[in-house]
């Protein structure tokens, strides 16, 4: 049977809704049944599904769940059902004792929203209880000079049940001497008072056996029976008298075992054993006869254990003074217990979510607490908060709930987890707290990329290296965790000279490590701007990127190369001029040579290796100038080779080498008298050979060096032939043509015009051309030079024996003078040529002279 009542917060009027089955809600959230006690384990108490707006099935979905404290557990929820139903036997004597109204207050969760509800449960009594006597037998003495309608105070019936149930009346058994009065007092209970009605007369009856009978108004009725024997005793006539009926005392609950409360007197005005008062405590139910002593004889009253208010916080006890002969009297001591600040505040989590996301804003539940202090008034008022500065706040909810929320939004990164603390401090002195921890995670999110540690990074690797050699390591840091900390790394698409970067580099996605797929060339790419990316695997992922520039380091892999002198293409070898006259320190020819590589690997030094006349010529160490180290003798050979090397600063240095050739005279007509002289060979397998005679002009005192005009008209370079065969003194003429094989490289620079002149000829078919017919057959005057060139002549030549008719007015298209130039320039003259003994005309010596390009060595 359930009874519920609807009550309102604004009138506080409650209204009966219905007698079985019917539900109260007040205005506040609480919901009110009623049952009665002894129901079986799992009777139905309500529809709280119902109640609550739900489906039955909702109940498990949503978390509905019944929260208690600190009690046994009397009702369950039927998950199936919906309802509410009781969780074993319900004893409302147990449970209330004594009380008029018997409540069992409990909250229900609602989990998914956080929300509670208060039932509260009336327990109705049922008579199970008959009244009953705590002792089945009182003995009455009485003095046989009683007089009749002298009242005598009987043991009180005691039933357990409440209202109706209760005890209502007392009856005693037919007799002829005694009748039964009921007594009421203000409080509702009921005294029966055995009343004398006959004078007693020991020697008729002696002894007089009576039954008191107490029942309740119960259906059907119980009750319970006291007997009652009657001892019929000489005079005394006066029982004992408390000085007061009632005694009040208020002690507190932190009072020692042992302390004396009060102490009660009776006084009897008979004398001698009839006076003789002993105390006692009337029988009561429960534990007060375990709590109070009562000294018998003294009437001192103390305390056998320790007082608490929690459980208690008043006591009833009932006192009797007796005499000697039996006659007593009753009297009530009312104690009050009173609070003390004994109890910290109890603190309890009903609903944690563990965790909250770093995305939530301000005001975002993350708990339901309740607090509960036994204490009572201002002991038990408590405060609760969280310790430390702290991005929580606590929000009161209904009775001792409060609701624990974010006061604003977290970030995981600063603090991934929080250890809070809440303090719930009451209002006693001194006050108590109660301290709880719990922690509190902030679950992440992907709001941070990945981050470098510097802007951009550099790197070098040297040339040459292994394919697949780890060049640079580079990592990036991601301040969120898990899967959204994890970082994977990528090259920016590029091209370098026309291929894919991927093709020249990868990157190892895990690690970061950066690899070469191939061997560099310094002198191919010397640096590389790469793009490394960073990206996280949150969803959606964050990037970032950095700039990282790679540079290639110089190796030694590239030996010195030798500009000039060239290596002529047919195996013939150059021939500088030194004139005799020359004095020490006299720039014969400059070596020049570079070094692909760079820095020190490119630095050249040069050194004679070896020469044919040691400490003649010496070579400038680093600018690779071949000058004399002495003036030249008339002893000095014609003919001197020099081996020069030219060497880097590399580890470990790499060197080449060239071999120069210098021609000691003063002239060209010079070096073409020796050459008549000259045994020419005999061998016609070689006539066919290609010789190249090089004029290089140098000049080394100034900039601007002019050589060559090329005079147009045919008289002028008539006159200029007649005037080196002047100077020539004939010699020349008996000179074979096939002696002059190659002019290779004579160049002139006047003012803004260069012309470019060069002999180069077959021993049978070269001849003399001129690039620019305008100016053709120019001779080299010798105001046009300041200082005469060296003249090359190629090491056969020097051997070759003189020929008168080497040279006849007649055919010479070109003569040079040696006092056209002060320094004539380098004449390259083959080998081949000078071997053969034929003697062409002068006009077939023109054939074989061909112009080339000759670039002015310095």
């Amino acid at each position: 049977m359930t009874d519920y009542m609807r009550f309102r917060n604004s009138g506080g009027l409650a209204l009966l809704c219905a007698f079985l089955g019917t539900l109260c809600k007040t205005g506040s959230g609480q919901i009110r049944y009623s049952v009665p006690e002894e129901l079986d384990k799992g009777s139905f108490v309500g529809n709280i599904a119902k109640d609550l707006g739900l489906e039955p099935r909702e109940l498990g979905e949503r978390g509905v769940r019944i929260v208690s404290r600190g009690r046994t557990q009397l009702f369950s929820l039927n998950p199936r059902g919906g309802s509410l139903v009781t969780a074993g036997r319900i004893d409302r004597e147990e449970l209330c004792a004594q009380s008029a109204l018997c409540l069992v207050k409990f909250n229900i969760l609602v989990e998914d929203k956080l929300k509670i509800l208060e039932v509260e449960i009336e327990i109705k009594d049922i008579n199970d209880n008959a009244p009953n006597f705590l002792t089945e037998e009182l003995e009455i003495k009485i003095g046989e000079l009683t007089a009749t309608g002298t009242r005598f105070p009987l043991k009180t019936a005691f039933d357990q049940d409440v209202g109706i149930n209760s005890l209502q009346n007392y009856q005693l058994s037919p007799n002829d001497y005694f009748s039964l009065e009921v007594k009421s007092v203000s409080d509702g209970a009921k005294y029966p008072e055995l009343v004398l009605e006959r004078a007693l007369d020991r020697e008729e009856k002696e002894v007089h056996h009576l039954i008191l009978i107490a029942s309740d108004g119960g259906n059907p009725v119980h009750s319970g029976n006291l007997c009652i024997q009657v001892i019929v005793l000489d005079a005394n006539d006066n029982p004992p008298v408390f000085t007061q009926p009632q005694y009040r005392i208020s002690v507190p609950e932190n009072l020692p075992v042992g302390t004396r409360l009060l102490t009660v007197n009776a006084t009897d005005p008979d004398e001698g054993f009839n006076a003789q008062v002993s105390y006692t405590l009337d029988e009561m139910p429960g534990k007060i006869a375990q709590i109070f002593d009562l000294n018998s004889v003294t009437g001192d009253i103390s305390i056998l254990k320790s007082l608490d208010y929690e459980d208690a916080m008043f006591y009833e006890i009932k006192v009797e003074a007796q005499d000697g002969p039996g006659l007593l009297s009753r009297a009530k001591i009312l104690v009050t217990v009173l609070d003390v600040n004994d109890n910290a505040p109890e603190v309890m989590i009903t609903s944690f979510t563990g965790s909250v996301p770093e995305e939530a804003t301000a005001g975002r539940e993350i708990a339901l607490v309740n607090v509960h202090d036994r204490d009572s008034g201002q002991n038990g008022q408590v405060t609760v908060f969280v310790l430390g500065n702290m991005p929580f706040n606590l929000e009161k909810s209904i009775d001792q709930y409060y609701r624990l929320v974010t006061a604003k939004s977290l970030d995981r990164e600063q603090f991934s987890e929080y250890n809070l603390t809440l303090r719930a401090t009451d209002g006693g002195n001194p006050p108590l707290s109660t301290d709880t921890h719990f922690t509190v995670h902030v679950a992440d999110i992907n709001d941070n990329p990945p981050t470098f540690t510097y802007a951009s990074y550099s790197a070098y690797i040297p040339e040459n290296n292994p394919r697949g050699a780890s060049i640079f390591s580079i990592t990036a840091q991601d301040p969120d965790s898990t899967e959204n900390a994890h970082i994977t790394y990528a090259l920016a698409d590029d091209t370098v000279q026309g291929a894919l970067l991927s093709t020249y580099l990868s990157i190892n996605s895990d690690t970061g490590v950066l690899y070469a797929l191939r061997s560099f060339d310094y002198e191919q790419i010397r640096d590389l701007q790469l793009l490394v990316t960073a990206s996280d695997s949150g969803d959606p992922p964050l990037s970032s990127n950095v700039s990282l520039n790679l540079f290639v380091l110089d190796q030694n892999d590239n030996a010195p190369e030798i500009l000039y002198p060239a290596l002529p293409i047919d195996g013939s070898t150059g021939v500088e001029l030194a004139p005799r006259s020359a004095e020490p320190g006299y720039l014969v020819t400059k070596v020049v040579a570079v070094d692909k590589d760079s820095g020190q690997n490119a630095w050249l030094s040069y050194r004679l290796l070896k020469a044919s006349e040691p400490g003649l010529f010496a070579v400038g160490l680093h600018t690779g100038e071949v000058r004399t180290a002495r003036a030249l003798l008339d002893r000095d050979a014609l003919k001197q080779s020099l081996v020069v090397a030219v060497q880097d600063h590399g580890q470990p240095p790499l060197s080449a080498t060239v071999t120069l050739t210098v021609a000691v005279a003063d002239s060209i007509p010079d070096i073409l008298a020796d050459l008549g002289s000259l045994e020419i060979p005999q061998d016609s397998d070689t006539s066919g050979l290609t010789l190249y005679l090089v004029v290089a002009v140098t000049s080394v005192s100034c900039v601007f060096l002019v050589f060559v005009i090329v005079l147009l008209a045919l008289r002028v370079r008539r006159w200029f032939t007649s005037r080196l065969l002047q100077t020539s003194g004939g010699k020349l003429v008996h000179v074979p043509t096939s002696q002059f094989v190659g002019v290779d490289g004579v160049r002139a620079f006047l003012q803004t015009y260069s012309h470019e002149v060069s002999l180069t000829a077959d021993s049978r078919k070269s001849h003399l051309i001129f690039p620019q017919p305008n100016y053709a057959d120019t001779l080299i005057s010798h105001e046009s030079c300041e200082k005469s060139e060296p003249l090359l002549v190629s090491h056969d030549l020097l051997e070759a024996k003189e020929d008168p008719k080497l040279l006849q007015p007649n055919y010479a298209d070109t003569l040079i003078s040696h006092e056209s130039c002060e320094k004539s320039e380098p004449l390259l003259i083959t080998q081949n040529l000078l071997e053969t003994k034929e003697e062409p005309n002068l006009h077939q010596v023109s054939q074989f002279a061909t112009l080339k390009h000759y670039q002015r060595a310095v």
